[in-house]
């Protein structure tokens, strides 16, 4: 889930680490497949292959998990699997608008299980085009704090072309144009800045804010859709304010 407030991010990575690893493990690992499909198996020439890899090992998906996902994609092995994109649109809770990314090899069945996880869940199918508009494609790095200020990111960063950079919980999130996240990736590993994730997302141009009753129904909407097989990502245009974040987090104490 992406595209809403750092907490809800935060929350969402805990629970697919420790609640949902093997459905994590399956859809980093299709990533996988999908880069090396697109670009080959090498790392050093396919960055698209890197940094899906990368992710997967800070995720703690085994090694041959990763080099069985590389060969498929690849082709070396002869069980590859042919996936398909698909973007789907909707409106969640309180006006918010929703990108379903999906990574399937079953079109049907994808945009079946999508549909009925949104009405379900109290939200509603868009037309294409209608929620899209609203989003642009942008490059999202997390940079790690550790051994590194806030200053040294910046100064690298910005320097290597990025747009804007933010408190993020694992450290700083770095908001690049979708051409220039590798450069900026790139630039962080020379200078010995560690990252958690680099990423092409949806960021939204314009945030809704919620009531807590409402973002709860979202966050249940979300919950179903990223329980898919189907469902790579789900982003979304919510904004919340720290007064709604504090009374969310008292949900789980």
């Amino acid at each position: 889930m992406a595209g809403h407030s750092k907490w809800a991010t935060t929350k969402h990575k805990k629970a697919a680490i420790d609640a949902k690893r093997a459905k994590a493990f399956a859809k980093l690992t299709k990533n996988i497949e999908v880069a090396a499909r697109m670009g080959g198996p090498d790392l050093q020439g396919n960055p698209t292959l890197y940094d899906a890899v990368q992710k997967a090992k800070k995720t703690s998906v085994p090694n041959d998990n990763i080099d069985r996902a590389i060969k498929r994609g690849a082709g070396i092995g002869g069980d590859a699997v042919e996936y398909t994109t698909i973007m789907y649109e909707a409106y969640g809770h309180g006006g918010t608008a929703m990108l379903i990314e999906c990574l399937t090899d079953n079109k049907n069945r994808a945009a079946a299980d999508v549909r009925t996880a949104v009405t379900r869940n109290g939200g509603n199918m868009a037309d294409p085009g209608s929620v899209s508009f609203n989003f642009e494609r942008k490059g999202v790095i997390v940079a790690s704090a550790e051994g590194s200020t806030e200053d040294d990111v910046m100064m690298v960063a910005l320097e290597a072309g990025a747009e804007e950079i933010e408190p993020h919980p694992d450290g700083y999130e770095i908001i690049t144009d979708a051409s220039d996240m590798v450069a900026v990736r790139q630039a962080l590993q020379a200078n010995d800045i560690d990252y958690e994730s680099a990423d092409a997302e949806f960021v939204p141009n314009v945030k809704v804010p919620l009531d807590a009753d409402a973002a709860r129904k979202l966050f249940k909407l979300i919950d179903a859709l990223e329980d898919l097989d189907d469902v790579q990502n789900v982003f979304t245009n919510l904004d919340l304010t720290a007064e709604v974040q504090a009374e969310l987090e008292a949900d789980d104490e």
